[in-house]
């Protein structure tokens, strides 16, 4: 043996060692492995979970954003039909209102009528009652003379009257 090299022992070792990495392979190589390719199936199971979770959020999202527009879609023609309804019972009242202001306005106007009539009735009664008192004041009198002729009565007649009038306001 040159050297002193053992190839017996060398072979041992190597033996030893083939042995040892077999040994270390299906002990540890095989389950580190498993472990790594379960974790990575794990982790692309939860990949796969939140691709669908956010596919799903997604299509409730458009779902819920369509439903917002339609709703906003009917709000806004319920405001209009609202408004319009308003409108027209703002309207009705309006033409309600003129006819009864019309109504009020012709009752009024009958009332001022009735009182305007009344109040020349009245004034008539006056005149007369006014002119029977200027006559009888006038015949008593001794200014007038019968001879003098009726334009001087007829003057006297008027003052009278218009003193009486005058008086009496």
């Amino acid at each position: 043996m040159p050297l002193n090299i053992d190839w017996q022992q060398i072979l041992l070792h190597l033996l030893n060692f083939l042995i040892l990495a077999v040994g270390l392979y299906f002990i540890l190589y095989k389950p580190v492995k498993k472990f790594m390719k379960k974790r990575e199936d794990d982790y692309a199971a939860r990949e796969e979970k939140t691709a669908e979770a956010l596919k799903d959020a997604e299509s409730s999202r458009a779902e819920y954003e369509e439903k917002l527009a339609r709703a906003e879609e009917e709000i806004a023609s319920l405001k209009k039909s609202a408004a319009a309804e308003t409108e027209a019972v703002r309207a009705e009242r309006l033409r309600d209102a003129e006819t009864e202001a019309e109504g009020i306005v012709a009752a009024a106007r009958g009332k001022a009528q009735e009182e305007k009539r009344k109040i020349i009735e009245g004034v008539g009664t006056e005149i007369r009652d006014i002119v029977g008192s200027m006559a009888e004041k006038v015949v008593a009198s001794d200014k007038v003379k019968l001879s003098s002729g009726l334009n001087d009565a007829y003057e006297e007649f008027l003052s009278a009257a218009e003193k009486d009038v005058n008086d009496g306001k």
